[in-house]
C-alpha cells in the first residue's frame, strides 16, 4: 500500500511539473480563429511600461495581439509542427501592427503553430485579418482617459464594421480597463459566429479607457 501510495505521488508529480503546452495537438486542426486587438495603453498600463516595453514608447492604439486558431470549445497551443520558426527579420516586419517583434515572436510560438502555415504565410495571413477590420478612429481622438459602458466600444466597432453582428465579437477587460476587441472569424477571415467560451463580454458600465499619450 505504501509503495502504491509513493508511485501515485510521484506521479501527480511528474503531471503537475509538466509545462503546460500542447499534448499531441496537430497544426492546421481547428475551427475558426480569433482576432485580439489590444489597446495598447492598457496593456502598457498593466505590463507593458514594467518591461521597458519599445510598445510603450510609440502612439499606438488597436494592436494585433494574435490571430488565435480556436476549436467551437477551446483552443490549441503550442502545437508540434514541421514549420520552420521565423527569423528576426520576419518578426520584425510585423512590430508596426503588434507593437514589438517579439510579441510577434511569442504569438508564432504558441498560436502560429497551430495555424498549419509557414511563419511567412501565417503573418501575412494575421496583417490581412488585422487591416479587414476598421478600427474606430473616435479612439484615437480621446484627449482624456473616460470612463464608458464597454458596450460603448463594441457598438462602435459594429458601426463602423457593418458587416459584423454582435455575436461575432466581445470585449474583454482587465482590472476595470477596457483591454480587448476580440472578433471571429473563419478560415477565409469571414465573420462568424463566436463559441460559447470566446463570447463573453465585459459587463463593465464604468470601464476605464485610456487615452493616447
Amino acid at each position: 500500500m505504501r509503495q502504491w501510495i509513493v508511485t501515485t505521488l510521484i506521479g501527480l508529480n511528474l503531471i503537475w511539473s509538466t509545462p503546460g503546452f500542447a499534448d499531441g495537438e496537430k497544426a492546421g486542426d481547428f475551427d475558426y480563429y480569433v482576432l485580439a486587438l489590444s489597446w495598447s495603453p492598457t496593456w502598457c498600463t498593466l505590463e507593458g511600461n514594467a518591461r521597458n516595453s519599445p510598445q510603450c514608447d510609440q502612439d499606438f492604439g488597436w494592436v494585433l495581439h494574435g490571430l488565435w486558431p480556436q476549436y467551437e470549445s477551446g483552443w490549441p497551443s503550442y502545437c508540434n509542427t514541421t514549420a520552420h520558426d521565423p527569423s528576426k527579420r520576419e518578426t520584425a516586419r510585423m512590430a508596426d501592427i503588434m507593437g514589438t517583434s517579439g510579441a510577434a515572436w511569442y504569438q508564432w510560438k504558441k498560436h502560429g503553430r497551430c495555424s498549419g502555415l509557414s511563419p511567412d504565410d501565417f503573418f501575412a495571413l494575421s496583417r490581412q485579418a488585422y487591416e479587414s477590420i476598421t478600427r474606430p478612429a473616435v479612439f484615437r481622438k480621446l484627449d482624456r482617459d473616460v470612463k464608458l459602458p464597454a458596450s460603448v466600444v463594441e457598438d462602435a466597432f459594429l458601426k463602423d464594421n457593418p458587416a459584423l453582428e454582435a455575436n461575432e465579437i466581445t470585449v474583454t477587460c482587465e482590472s476595470r480597463r477596457i483591454q480587448e476587441v476580440r472578433i471571429c472569424l473563419t478560415r477565409d477571415l469571414e465573420p462568424r459566429t463566436c463559441g460559447t467560451d470566446v463570447i463573453r463580454d465585459c459587463s463593465l458600465d464604468d470601464a476605464l479607457f485610456e487615452a493616447i499619450d
